[in-house]
């Protein structure tokens, strides 16, 4: 009782456990549950690449250091000679940047999280660094701190999560090509940038995400990343709420850190052990925006609510890339894919947010279906993908139980009838409705009540 006490004085909001600067004791700190049950989040990414917004959000690497051929035609058709990627910085205007509409956009999507690019490795910050001077978006384009004003809409407007990715390494930055040429054994760079910019924006933002990326072919000694992570976890303003992924240096990907990413579009297909996120993109081939896209360059609506489905049956969240322009609008065909992706969680959403991985993930008999659950409501979800053309459903997976067993269309009023095929599953007879009369028009789910 006087050790109970003792705890509450010392800290109020009760004692956690503290974590030292190993791996070991690292990957030993629970994930924090609102992780798990939010299931779907959007990715941001946004920078001095969205100007010339050509190819990739890697352009400046492309163009200068690759010298891809694309790359150096463009600009020398559309800059004149001697223009630097620096000269990019002012262009970056974000004049219609509107931190609550996108606010209001995000929050249509139906997702419950945010990640967006404080910093990516071009090395300009999105918001006013102390440690990077005229490279960040207080001194040089906007002029504005949009990481502190898309924090507050988020916060004020939404139920998101807030969260922000930050970039280890900077591709051209002076003091990590140092460190480089000495094979990481000097460490001026993250000493002088890296590691106070992440002090910086957990103390400044309190993000309840932080997103790492981009580690230079350096080990995670180089970057401190177990000594910061031991910080983060007992001491930060966000050390009970805060989430952190897998990448904090070479080898630590899929290996250390909070939940994985194991690499860019990650989707296994399976349940694997360990919390993980499939982060991918609605531009099949960029994170950053491109103007010089095509429509078949989009993936459809139908194309990401299975991979939402997907990643959920099988233990995953799914964080979905979109990149807004230069002037900071969010480009209409990415506002249509999320405020699609609203309308179909709001019919479906039960079979996603909140529930657990089922004993079985896809069905072995029917293709396109797959299973979420949730054990305290004994209720199974079965999400098929393609509307069956016969009017009957056959499900290979779940057992009934005979008087027990009740299915649902959910969206869709009253009950449906069903056969029981024994230990070969069962038969659910789908009703017979015309298109306007469908819940949804992407993906359905089935609600299996008292079912084995």
């Amino acid at each position: 009782m006087l050790l109970l006490l003792l705890c509450l004085l010392l800290c109020p909001q009760g004692c956690s456990a503290r974590y030292d600067p190993t791996w070991e004791s690292l990957d030993s700190r629970p994930l924090p549950t609102w992780f798990d049950e939010v299931k779907f989040g959007i990715f941001i990414h946004w920078g001095v690449f969205s100007v010339p917004s050509f190819g990739s959000e890697w352009f400046w690497w492309y163009w200068q250091k690759e010298k891809r051929p694309a790359y150096v035609k463009f600009m020398e058709t559309n800059y004149p000679p001697g223009f630097s990627y620096e000269d990019f910085g002012p262009l970056f205007t974000a004049e219609f940047f509107d931190a609550n509409q996108w606010a209001d956009i995000l929050k249509a999507s139906g997702a419950k999280y945010v990640v967006l690019t404080s910093k990516h490795h071009e090395g300009f910050t999105l918001w006013g660094s102390k440690y990077s001077w005229n490279w960040n978006a207080v001194n040089v384009g906007p002029k504005r701190d949009i990481v502190a004003e898309l924090a507050t809409s988020i916060r004020n407007r939404t139920d998101l999560h807030f969260g922000l990715y930050h970039s280890l390494f900077e591709w051209f930055n002076p003091l990590f090509l140092y460190d480089a040429s000495n094979v990481f054994k000097t460490r001026q760079f993250p000493t002088a940038k890296s590691l106070p910019e992440l002090y910086e924006i957990v103390a400044k933002y309190q993000p309840e995400i932080l997103w790492s990326d981009g580690d230079g072919n350096a080990p995670d000694t180089y970057w401190n990343s177990t000594g910061f992570l031991a910080w983060l976890y007992n001491d930060s303003p966000v050390r009970d709420a805060v989430v952190t992924n897998d990448r904090w240096g070479v080898g630590s990907i899929c290996k250390h850190g909070g939940y994985y990413t194991c690499s860019d579009r990650y989707n296994p297909g399976h349940l694997l052990p360990h919390k993980w996120e499939n982060c991918m993109t609605i531009d099949k081939w960029s994170w950053g925006y491109r103007r010089n896209t095509q429509l078949s360059d989009y993936l459809t609506i139908e194309e990401l609510v299975k991979q939402l489905v997907e990643t959920v049956s099988c233990g995953g969240n799914l964080l979905m890339n979109i990149g807004p322009t230069h002037d900071g609008r969010i480009d209409v065909i990415f506002q249509e894919r999320l405020r699609q992706m609203g309308v179909w969680l709001r019919v479906n959403g039960e079979a996603i947010y909140g529930t657990k991985p089922w004993r079985t993930q896809n069905d072995t008999v029917t293709p396109g279906v797959w299973y979420t659950f949730k054990p305290k409501e004994e209720t199974v979800y079965a999400i098929f993908l393609n509307w069956p053309i016969s009017e009957t459903l056959v499900l290979g997976d779940p057992k009934t139980k005979i008087g027990a067993t009740q299915v649902k269309l959910i969206g869709h009023k009253g009950q449906l009838k069903w056969v029981s095929l024994g230990e070969k599953g069962m038969t659910v007879a789908v009703p017979q409705l015309t298109p306007s009369q469908l819940p949804c028009q992407w993906g359905w789910t089935l609600q299996l009540m008292n079912v084995n």
